[in-house]
């Protein structure tokens, strides 16, 4: 089981969330809002860390990617992803756009994507509080 922990008030964010949910329901996946700040200090994930783009987190909270990182380990963990991953890799130069790209979507999400009135919390949710009304 893996915890993503997502910004749940960018639109962009949400919305991959959800597709993400649809095609796992919650048996690889755990999601976590950015905004869960109860859970995210249990687990010493901070507002800064945050700040840095999505969070992965193994069950055991020993292994964590983060940013492009984390999106690169999500699609390898779904069916037929390792090969699309490993031929990614193997580009010269993907990975150093893949990242520069990552971070300026992750610095424009607001402005590009807009952001939602109300934290979206996912029915498949790892989170120490209920969901905010």
């Amino acid at each position: 089981m893996y915890h993503l922990i997502y910004d749940g008030n960018c639109n962009l964010c949400v919305t991959f969330t959800r597709l993400l949910e649809t095609f796992d329901q919650g048996q690889l996946f755990h999601y976590v809002p950015m905004q869960d700040r109860t859970q995210l200090e249990q687990w010493g994930i901070s507002g800064e860390d945050c700040a840095l783009g999505m969070i992965l987190v193994d069950e055991t909270r020993d292994r964590r990617w983060q940013g492009s990182d984390a999106a690169e380990e999500i699609i390898r963990l779904l069916p037929l992803g390792s090969g699309f991953v490993a031929a990614y890799r193997l580009l010269p130069g993907a990975k150093w756009l893949g990242d520069r790209t990552y971070e300026q979507i992750r610095d424009n999400r607001y402005s590009w994507f807009g952001s939602r009135s109300q934290t979206y919390w996912s029915t498949c949710a790892s989170r120490s509080t209920p969901p905010e009304p």
